[in-house]
């Protein structure tokens, strides 16, 4: 389902709204449009969710986490992987917290109880746009903790929003490591073709042209350098 795409100041933030309740799409879009958010499409399953964006290009996409098909999570996974500029958050009925981070990780900005009061969704969509995270405190006491498990040097902990695949930060992580490349392969069960692949998309993503200037850039990314 479409709509206007464009309001009357041009400048309106863009939104693709993706629930399987018609009655759920109808409060957000409401509460969306009452605060001169655009709604430029919604969709009822997750692969829909990724096909409307694809299209629109909007600035951000509101989804249930739990679409029937490709839920919330994947079709996160595949927007962020092809457009990691468009924001996505994800409202759920859950409260498990491990569902949650693996939201964040792929590349959702952030991850909302669905009794959130529609009233208060624009105001937070509005601050993720701007770079805040819409998360709950518990959620983000999860992540505290994360944090803290994570090893001496960073392996492991990734940026929430980044160009990078999973896959790709396996294979840094390997490789800050000091694995070889038939190491790396050995350890992910891949080719070495495919890992040479995976190290040159992720040279190019990092704007780096070594393996030690890949290895600094991602303790950069990860605010652990000294």
């Amino acid at each position: 389902m479409q709509f206007d795409t464009d309001s009357e100041d041009g400048i309106a933030i863009r939104t693709v709204l993706a629930d399987g309740d018609p009655l759920a799409r109808r409060s957000l879009r409401d509460a969306l449009r009452h605060d001169g958010i655009v709604v430029v499409a919604e969709a009822t399953s997750g692969r829909e969710a990724v096909e409307l964006t694809a299209f629109y290009r909007p600035d951000a996409v509101v989804m249930d986490a739990g679409l029937p098909g490709l839920d919330g999570i994947e079709a996160t996974r595949t927007i962020h992987e092809r457009s990691p500029g468009i924001c996505v958050v994800l409202l759920t009925s859950t409260h498990d917290d491990a569902h949650g981070l693996r939201a964040l990780r792929a590349g959702a900005a952030g991850y909302l109880s669905k009794d959130v009061e529609p009233h208060l969704l624009p105001r937070t969509l509005r601050g993720a746009l701007e770079g805040e995270a819409a998360i709950s405190r518990r959620l983000a006491m999860s992540l505290v903790e994360s944090y803290r498990r994570t090893p001496r040097g960073g392996s492991g902990l990734r940026p929430v929003r980044s160009e990078l695949t999973d896959r790709e930060w396996e294979v840094l992580d390997l490789l800050a490591s000091g694995a070889s490349t038939d190491d790396i392969a050995r350890t992910l069960v891949l080719s070495v073709e495919t890992v040479r692949s995976h190290l040159k998309n992720l040279y190019r993503k990092l704007g780096v042209r070594s393996r030690a200037e890949a290895v600094q850039e991602a303790l950069r990314l990860r605010d652990l350098v000294v």
